[in-house]
């Protein structure tokens, strides 16, 4: 009986250059000596997409709609997706990012934080003595 390398060698010299490479030659001389009678890949099994349905991007959006400060994985575990998943659906499905505050104060010169201080002031007292404001 014929092996794999003999079988490679002589589909070479059929076929010279544009003959299979020789793992797939072995992979598919494999398959025929188990049974395999097709040359077509067998169907794999697709994982379907249970993280991105209409109904749980619907639940993030009501989440964060309730309380924006929460984290992803706060999300996530509220929801039950992971994480990578509950970040998809924040910034492509809702189109949504995470702005971190930082620390201002500490940037400002003396001046800018006597300015923010004294509109801070004023806003307060508008709002204290406008109720519409």
């Amino acid at each position: 009986m014929m092996g794999s390398s003999e079988t490679f060698e002589l589909l070479q010299q059929a076929f010279e250059n544009d003959v299979l490479s020789r793992t797939t030659c072995f992979e598919w001389f494999k398959r025929f000596k188990e049974g395999k009678t097709s040359v077509k890949d067998s169907e794999r099994p697709v994982r379907p997409s249970t993280s991105k349905t209409n109904e749980t991007v619907a639940r993030v959006r009501e989440i964060i709609r309730n309380n924006r400060r929460l984290t992803i994985r706060e999300v996530a575990e509220d929801v039950g997706i992971s994480y990578g998943s509950c970040q998809e659906i924040l910034t492509k499905e809702l189109g949504m990012s995470r702005i971190a505050a930082k620390f201002v104060p500490r940037l400002l010169t003396d001046e800018q934080k006597q300015n923010r201080k004294t509109i801070a002031q004023e806003l307060f007292e508008r709002a204290e003595s406008d109720q519409d404001f």
